[in-house]
């Protein structure tokens, strides 16, 4: 198996600096501190009502980090023209809805085809790594492939936030759909809600390729510092790909 990538997710560094205002905590910085901690990749999800990360954010992370940045984003004209003038190595497609608090579900893909069709395309042309947002479920991994997306990233909410048998089945669902998408010839991802308990059955996946994790690792940080959050999640992932 190939090394698993690790996406870090800075906005709610983003969310901690805008409760007060002013620039503090930066995250910008934090996505350095991520790149010196062994992180592959930086996530940045920009909302519409740009609750943390925002353009000025964007902006400074195009110019300033090395590492690929993965820009979140809704499948709105909005978001699309700032994706096609940023040109980020990867834009992830997610579902939003203005009352919620954090990405509540999966993107209903296989409903939304032709919405869907002209946006990925575009962002496909433009020759950025254009991936869906989706659960576990072979209709969304079937309409994935029918958009011509090359990358699917698995919604791990369900399998996070139960425990014993609904667990176990949620994981099985996720082993599935990470099985279905290689057969499709598509790249697989995994996030939303991991934490060290929960990730080294995903990390063992062979068919998935990268996990994003964001808000777990930044509360973490408060207690332990952002650097040993994001070497311990990189430790854990990389024993459970080694099969320890």
């Amino acid at each position: 198996m190939g090394k698993l990538r690790l996406g870090v997710n800075i906005d709610h560094v983003a969310t901690i600096r805008n409760a007060r205002g002013g620039a503090h905590p930066d995250p910008v910085r934090a996505a350095a501190l991520a790149a010196a901690a062994g992180a592959d990749g930086i996530t940045a999800h920009l909302r519409e009502d740009r609750r943390h990360i925002t353009d000025d954010d964007i902006d400074r992370l195009m110019d300033t980090i090395a590492l690929p940045l993965n820009l979140e984003m809704a499948a709105t004209p909005e978001m699309v023209e700032i994706a096609l003038r940023h040109k980020p190595h990867a834009a992830c497609i997610v579902p939003e809805r203005r009352e919620e608090r954090t990405t509540e579900g999966g993107l209903d893909a296989a409903g939304q085809l032709e919405h869907l069709r002209p946006m990925v395309g575009a962002l496909v042309e433009a020759g950025i790594r254009v991936s869906l947002f989706i659960e576990a479920d072979p209709r969304q991994l079937d309409a994935a492939r029918a958009l011509g997306a090359p990358v699917v990233e698995l919604h791990t909410g369900a399998y996070c936030d139960h425990a014993g048998p609904r667990r176990d089945k949620e994981l099985a669902r996720i082993q599935a759909a990470a099985a279905q998408a290689a057969a499709l010839g598509l790249e697989c991802h995994a996030g939303h809600g991991l934490a060290f308990e929960t990730v080294a059955p995903i990390a063992a996946i062979a068919a998935i390729a990268e996990l994003n994790i964001g808000h777990f690792l930044i509360g973490e940080a408060i207690f332990t510092g952002l650097d040993a959050s994001i070497r311990r999640m990189r430790q854990l992932m990389d024993q459970a790909r080694a099969g320890q």
